[in-house]
């Protein structure tokens, strides 16, 4: 740097920037290389400079009467601009790359205005993903019990796989990625201690999954599994490790942060091996997690932290050494502490989700740790598309500090077949994140989904995108409004216009926006907290609480706390519930009027097929199962009020009037039925199981029964009491 430095003001002074067109200092930087490749194929007229150092940006500033930047700590830039020619002026390579992607974007779309000046600092400063990753049969992640991952296994050991993601990640300005895994190191490292447990060659079984696999993940070895077992991939343990540290790399170069988090206590691939149990007590057990953590933490020097989980797994009965929070202390933070001593770096985290434990016992048990300690919490629980400030974790911020931030775990278990965009909902979300400054930043993605190629959609299952890409819009909202919630909502249009031609995007997102709101309204009526409980696009959960939701029970539910609505049961029977609770009946006349505006403007765009795979055609399609979905669910809520009506009066033009909006609902479900069909193929989901929502029809069906049958007086109503479960402190 001090011999590159002095050779590059030279060439400032005495060159400026007419010999090149684009240059970037350091000059062969990847994150700025990344961002030069993106502004060249719409460079014209313009001079763009890259510089990612303070002293530079101070001489630069200086030589060219430029405003210095505001900020200079991490992620920071300014832009500047002096006629075609203009600067990006940051401390660090991940700013100059952010600011290189403003000036790429602002050139693609034609909008040179954006080019003037613009200091920029991250609102959240880590922004990223849940990633349940399917490694290999033996070494099994939380979503594995499904269609998704078991596709996506060989997909995850392909360098181009992550290349790609990465590429998508850091145009949205997203910068961390978090492996999930219930015991992922047999498969990520090979302990000298313990060499029997590092894993050779990716298996994957040929044997189906079902839908009766644990919950807590146990038992998910069943030996049918291995009975018909294909070897997706041949490579050896050291060549793994090889493998991930090229996909840390990529992700590094790309300015992504690296986590790898696990539940506990799961010994999945090295159960058995060197007297290796799930026992809590078990000394050898914890000598194991302890080397393995050791050796994660030295293997891969740009992996930036691990997060670990004091439950699913673990005894809570146990005392002493072996009570949880001692049990990972003894595992994972003398690991990481053997782990930082044999290489030592700065940045190095452990996120400790608060779950299932106490904030006294964890500072407690973890306080000799050498590396910083951040917590995480789940914000929405398992529904980010619900209502935009989620009550559930309030109690958790009064208990959080600056040295121990927390992350916050963005679950969205609502949405995976159908592309989602409304701006002014997650920019309500980001905004109602209280006590930002608690906050270290946020992971989001799903349980019951992998994030990985889109095996769903049957018609590109030759070549199946990305589901970050299929969803490039949606990742586009979140990622940048997290780094700015005020970034212009034109920003957004003027992308989408630039994908989809201006003819079209007024329409589109005329459209788009009210779908996108569909799910958020039925969720907050038809609550259930964990993603077992309410699966949005099927009406459905799993069959362990009802399957297909009927008719009556709708009439039971109690709406989403925080969300000020009242349960058709508590409206019809508690005089007190219309001073300050909405009525059923108005959510249901919201879902109406989206649904309807989504398909008046859908009708001002092109003629749409469901099998058309252009992505204008396929965007159509998913508003338009949007909205008639929507439109069953307005439609299922007018009938379970009438025939909560029916039941308290007994009089039959409210049980007839219920059969009727049944018939409506029921014309609705079929049209999202043939819609969602012609591109998607049955599955299996490891949170809800088998989804066929053409099958379903038959359960749709059903409801007449239930009202035609219905006694009067049927329902004894009780009060819904909302009761908190605090935090531990």
């Amino acid at each position: 740097m001090k011999l590159l430095l002095p050779v590059l003001l030279c060439s400032l002074i005495f060159n400026g920037l007419k010999a090149q067109k684009i240059e970037s200092f350091p000059e062969n930087d990847p994150k700025l290389s990344f961002a030069k490749n993106e502004i060249k194929p719409h460079l014209g007229k313009y001079q763009v400079q890259l510089i990612a150092d303070a002293s530079l940006v101070r001489k630069v500033c200086a030589d060219n009467q430029l405003p210095a930047p505001k900020w200079d700590a991490d992620q920071c830039y300014a832009i500047r601009r002096k006629g075609s020619q203009v600067w990006v002026l940051s401390s660090n390579a991940l700013g100059a790359m952010y600011g290189g992607l403003d000036v790429a974007e602002a050139l693609r779309v034609n909008h040179p205005g954006w080019l003037n000046a613009s200091d920029q600092k991250p609102y959240l400063p880590e922004r990223g993903l849940k990633f349940n990753i399917p490694l290999d049969l033996r070494t099994p992640s939380y979503t594995d019990a499904s269609d998704a991952a078991q596709a996506n296994i060989p997909e995850v050991w392909k360098e181009e796989f992550w290349q790609e993601y990465f590429d998508e990640m850091a145009r949205h300005r997203m910068n961390v990625m978090t492996l999930w895994s219930l015991h992922p190191f047999p498969s990520l490292v090979y302990i000298p201690e313990f060499p029997e447990v590092g894993l050779n060659d990716v298996w994957r079984t040929k044997a189906k999954y079902d839908d009766t696999f644990s919950h807590n993940a146990d038992g998910w070895d069943r030996p049918y599994l291995y009975e018909d077992v294909e070897v997706v991939k041949k490579i050896s343990i050291q060549e793994k490790m090889d493998f991930w540290r090229k996909v840390m790399q990529m992700a590094d170069d790309r300015g992504i942060r690296f986590y790898i988090f696990t539940w506990n206590k799961f010994t999945y691939g090295a159960e058995g091996k060197h007297g290796i149990t799930d026992d809590q007590t078990n000394d050898t057990t914890i000598a194991y997690f302890r080397a393995a953590v050791r050796e994660l933490v030295k293997q891969y020097p740009l992996l930036k932290g691990i997060g670990i989980t004091a439950g699913e797994h673990m005894d809570n009965k146990l005392t002493n050494d072996y009570r949880k929070e001692k049990w990972l202390w003894r595992t994972y933070g003398e690991g990481i502490n053997d782990g930082l001593k044999a290489a030592p770096r700065e940045d190095f985290r452990l996120i400790h989700r608060f779950h299932q434990t106490g904030l006294a016992d964890i500072l407690e048990s973890f306080k000799g740790l050498e590396c910083r300690l951040d917590l995480s919490i789940k914000y929405a629980i398992a529904h980010m598309y619900s209502i935009p400030n989620p009550p559930f974790t309030l109690p958790a911020f009064d208990l959080l500090t600056d040295e121990n931030k927390s992350w916050l775990t963005i679950r969205n278990d609502d949405v995976y077949s159908m592309r989602w965009a409304n701006v002014d909902f997650a920019r309500q979300f980001i905004g109602a994140i209280p006590n930002v400054d608690k906050i270290a930043g946020y992971y989001m993605g799903p349980d019951g989904y992998t994030w990985g190629r889109d095996f769903l959609n049957k018609n590109t299952l030759k070549d199946p995108p990305l589901v970050f890409k299929k969803q490039w819009v949606s990742n586009m909202i979140w990622g940048r409004l997290s780094f700015d919630p005020t970034l212009p909502r034109e920003v957004f249009d003027e992308n989408i216009r630039e994908k989809f031609g201006s003819s079209h995007t007024t329409a589109l997102m005329k459209a788009w926006e009210p779908a996108s709101m569909i799910f958020p309204f039925i969720t907050r009526f038809v609550w259930g907290d964990i993603d077992l409980k309410w699966f949005p696009e099927a009406n459905f959960s799993h069959r362990k609480y009802r399957s297909f939701y009927t008719v009556d029970e709708y009439i039971k539910r109690q709406p989403m706390d925080g969300s000020a609505i009242a349960g058709i049961d508590q409206w019809l029977h508690d005089p007190k519930a219309a001073e300050t609770l909405r009525s059923p009946l108005s959510v249901a006349d919201s879902l109406e009027k989206l649904a309807q505006t989504a398909l008046t403007h859908l009708k001002k765009l092109p003629a749409f097929s469901s099998t058309d795979q252009s992505e204008l055609s396929q965007t159509s399609s998913d508003i338009e199962a949007f909205a008639e979905v929507g439109l069953y669910y307005a439609n299922k809520i007018r009938a379970a009020y009438s025939l909560a009506r029916y039941d308290k009066l007994s009089h039959t033009a409210d049980q007839q009037q219920s059969l009727d909006f049944l018939k409506r609902a029921e014309g609705h479900w079929n049209n999202y039925a043939t819609i969602y069909s012609a591109k998607n193929q049955p599955a299996l989901y490891n949170r809800v199981g088998w989804v066929d929502v053409n099958a379903l029809k038959e359960e749709v069906k059903k409801d007449y029964g239930i009202v035609k049958n219905w006694k009067p007086g049927s329902i004894t109503y009780k009060q819904q009491v909302t009761t908190e479960k605090p935090f531990k402190k």
